[in-house]
């Protein structure tokens, strides 16, 4: 018998189609893969990267638009953060004047390699994401889109993504917004997760899904039961 797909969350009543998104940090795998599936889905999406040739470059290949992260920021009306952590701050004090009064996603997972493996590291704030609000202040800021697979984003041979998406923040319209924005993508599912002042544990699964994925050799996701 097949297994029913998971219930929608009240949040799809938002409607983000007429918003555009920007990437922040697109060219780079999470972020080209972002801007893949949501403009796959019919979302207006932009390109941003330090070096606006190569936005340009990957977003032409996309069939986007691509920008520096400054124009990008200012010619959008929600801001996704996909930036390596090394970069993170040094960004977002770049942009800061762009996103006043701006939806901003942080999916940044703060992370250190060595010859064990990922593990999580701690930023001074308590996460990528207190780190955004802290930079931000007259931002609105969210975090979500952690968990999900570079390879698997990427991949047009895949239509549907089946996978929950994390979602947190401190306002209630925010997170149904980014809710509704995930709720876009086939197969995704937004679910709220808690206050900004969760964010840490979230982003620090990354490495046990890092783990996972390299004992299995798969592109493992997360699905939230019995909601």
């Amino acid at each position: 018998m097949q297994t029913p797909a998971p219930a929608r969350t009240a949040s799809s009543a938002v409607d983000v189609s007429q918003l555009t998104v920007g990437i922040l940090g697109g060219t780079g795998p999470q972020g080209r893969g972002l801007a893949y599936r949501l403009a796959r889905a019919g979302q207006a999406v932009v390109i941003g990267s330090r070096a606006p040739e190569r936005a340009q470059a990957t977003a032409a290949e996309l069939g986007l638009t691509g920008y520096s992260n400054i124009e990008a920021a200012r010619y959008s009306d929600i801001v996704i953060v996909t930036v390596p952590w090394e970069g993170h701050a040094a960004t977002l004090k770049e942009v800061r004047e762009e996103l006043a009064g701006k939806l901003v996603i942080d999916s940044v997972n703060p992370l250190g390699f060595d010859s064990m493996g990922a593990y999580a590291l701690h930023p001074e704030e308590g996460s990528a994401a207190q780190q955004a609000a802290a930079l931000l202040p007259e931002a609105r800021v969210t975090a979500a889109f952690h968990h999900l697979s570079a390879t698997v984003l990427t991949d047009s041979a895949i239509d549907a993504i089946e996978t929950d998406v994390l979602v947190l923040g401190d306002n209630r319209a925010d997170t149904d917004t980014v809710q509704a924005l995930v709720d876009r993508i086939p197969g995704m599912r937004g679910i709220y997760a808690g206050r900004l002042r969760n964010a840490h544990q979230v982003e620090a699964l990354v490495a046990n899904l890092i783990s996972v994925n390299r004992r299995y050799k798969r592109h493992a996701g997360l699905r939230i039961t019995d909601v």
